[in-house]
């Protein structure tokens, strides 16, 4: 029996982003008699943790909840997270001979763009360099295109929207280079959206004498939630009633929490938090709204296609993909303007909305999570240096 590869895989921690639930999807679909693995999280917490197969060896640099305020009793706990953090990845060999043994991997695998240079800096100079880039990093602050060559140094790179592939090509200096470039859609399991839809909603009520817009995604500036709610007050002035339902947690919660209460909004905007199941909220509203400012490849998008919701998206990375440019939702402008028009269209003229129900109902993915799988570890059982077809 052949020797299985040792894989290092590095992500920052198991919270409820799509990056997340995405990697926990691919470990729990991974060959346990082909890979011996070992997850090294930055911070062991999150709500994915309890999800990772009893087979991985889950490793953690620090433990405890992610600390988002800067409360005079927090400060030393991050300060000291974040000393050690940073001396480790500036003399990783520390971290190598220490916590990780000495061991000898074949792969070593940046599971998010964050964790690029902790890769790249390894001192284990055979292993095979994996990054798995989840963003349109054109519009994430600080990755000039000076920063975003730097992701050439991985031996693949595995990016989840043509978009993305598009954009890297434009970088590539040479065939080399563009071929360490590999489009692999995100593997999500279809089957799980449907089953959990059915379960009933809990600490919500639905009113159905007004439309509910559904947004869901971790509560960060990038998902445009504070844009949302503007648009959705400005509707409500000019008379068009309807609720807005945020389902999701993160840093800026407090923020966009306090924003509705600034506006004025506490009774028709309810942030619910972080669900484990969110399906049976999708089923129930009216209509899915993306509101964010960039994406790579938005998974929300994926669940809300396989439930057959009434979409409205901001035209970022992956949604015009998905959508079928337009085939099976709303794209609009990657703006407030757009969020408005988008809005104003679903609840002047729902009937609009219509087509893209029976588009829906007789539309089939072009991917699978067993399509998706099976390419990851493609790339994964490869030569260091490989050539796809990068046609999915």
């Amino acid at each position: 029996m052949a020797e299985k590869k040792k894989i290092l895989i590095r992500i920052g921690s198991l919270r409820h982003g799509g990056a997340e639930k995405v990697l926990v999807t691919l470990l729990k679909n991974l060959p346990q008699d082909q890979y011996e693995i070992d997850l090294l999280l930055n911070l062991y917490s999150g709500k994915y943790l309890a999800d990772v197969p009893e087979w991985i060896n889950v490793l953690y640099l620090n433990k405890g909840e992610m600390i988002t305020t800067n409360g005079p009793h927090e400060i030393p706990k991050k300060a000291a997270r974040v000393l050690y953090q940073g001396i480790l990845k500036r003399f990783p060999s520390l971290l190598y001979k220490g916590k990780l043994k000495n061991k000898k991997y074949d792969i070593e695998f940046a599971a998010i763009h964050g964790m690029r240079d902790e890769i790249l800096r390894s001192p284990l100079k055979a292993s095979k360099k994996i990054v798995w880039i989840h963003n349109d990093l054109s519009q994430v602050k600080g990755y000039t295109e000076t920063e975003i060559r730097k992701f050439f140094g991985f031996d693949q790179i595995m990016v989840i929207s043509e978009k993305i592939e598009q954009h890297f090509h434009s970088l590539a200096q040479n065939d080399a280079e563009h071929q360490k470039i590999i489009k692999i859609y995100n593997p999500l399991d279809t089957g799980e959206f449907i089953t959990k839809a059915e379960e009933p909603v809990l600490n919500y009520t639905f009113d159905r004498s007004v439309p509910t817009f559904i947004s869901v995604g971790t509560v960060f500036p990038q998902k445009g939630f504070d844009r949302l709610l503007k648009v959705h007050k400005r509707l409500l002035d000019e008379g068009f009633r309807h609720k807005i339902l945020i389902v999701g947690d993160g840093y800026d919660f407090e923020n966009i929490r306090s924003q509705r209460t600034d506006l004025g909004l506490d009774e028709t905007v309810t942030m619910l938090g972080f669900t484990d199941n969110p399906y049976p909220y999708f089923k129930h509203a009216d209509f899915y709204l993306l509101s964010s400012r960039y994406e790579g490849f938005p998974t929300v998008l994926f669940e809300a296609i396989t439930l057959k919701k009434k979409i409205i998206a901001t035209e970022v990375s992956g949604a015009g993909e998905m959508l079928m440019n337009g085939a099976l939702g709303l794209l609009v402008e990657n703006s407030d303007e757009g969020i408005y028009t988008g809005m104003k269209k679903a609840l002047s003229q729902p009937e609009f909305f219509e087509q893209y129900l029976e588009r829906l109902y007789h539309y089939e993915m072009p991917f699978t999570l067993e399509n998706s799988v099976s390419r990851i570890i493609s790339v994964l059982d490869a030569p260091c240096k490989p050539s796809f077809n990068t046609d999915q």
